[in-house]
């Protein structure tokens, strides 16, 4: 039934450009978590949302295989830029390619590095920002973001249900749950900002600092 309902909602959905489809695939095919690439439906939400805040500059933590990054500047408006930074090295000869190869290349700046140290050293204040990495930072990962992000701006944290461990209390030892179930609760808290859990995939936090 939820398969029946899955692709339901994907045939109603703006189709995955093909560029965007071949780059799954490939990921699938090639990495080991392909399952961490965001795909058809959070990558049209992606683009849809970015399209919607009309940002100018875009902070992405988590490249990964870039699936994200390209969705997102499909929705930039003119002379948008998206700086999304990798701490693993080595995505980098299988992500830069498909970046470059891509229609949006020219908003994309693909950084391999820490974004925690590295992205306010840009000196770049942002609209929005899109939390993807390591889950056990992802407090951290917030408060830099909180501190480069323009007042009304949003930041988006995804995998925040982290399927469903955040609720399984087996998992209470797991650092990665742990990292996310910390964080969903400092921002629950956090009077400095508005906040909404939408239980798509494994769940996206939008996130508007006030």
């Amino acid at each position: 039934m939820h398969y029946d309902l899955d692709e339901y909602v994907l045939r109603h959905t703006e189709a995955e450009p093909e560029y965007l489809y071949r780059l799954w695939r490939a990921t699938n095919i090639r990495t080991i978590h392909g399952r961490m690439a965001s795909g058809h439906l959070q990558g049209r939400l992606l683009k849809m949302l970015v399209e919607m805040i009309q940002p100018q500059r875009v902070l992405e933590v988590g490249t990964f295989s870039g699936y994200s990054a390209i969705s997102m500047a499909e929705g930039l408006p003119e002379g948008g830029r998206l700086y999304t930074f990798e701490i693993n090295d080595e995505m980098e000869d299988f992500t830069r390619p498909w970046i470059e190869g891509s229609e949006v290349a020219d908003k994309i700046e693909f950084i391999i590095g820490d974004a925690l140290t590295e992205a306010p050293k840009l000196g770049i204040t942002f609209d929005m920002a899109f939390i993807d990495g390591d889950k056990r930072t992802y407090c951290e990962c917030y408060e830099m973001a909180m501190g480069i992000l323009r007042p009304g701006g949003f930041i988006l944290a995804d995998n925040t249900l982290w399927d469903g461990h955040v609720v399984d209390e087996s998992y209470s030892k797991d650092h990665q749950t742990q990292g996310i179930v910390d964080f969903n609760d400092h921002v629950a808290r956090d009077v400095r900002t508005e906040q909404v859990i939408l239980p798509l995939r494994d769940g996206l936090t939008i996130i508007r600092k006030k």
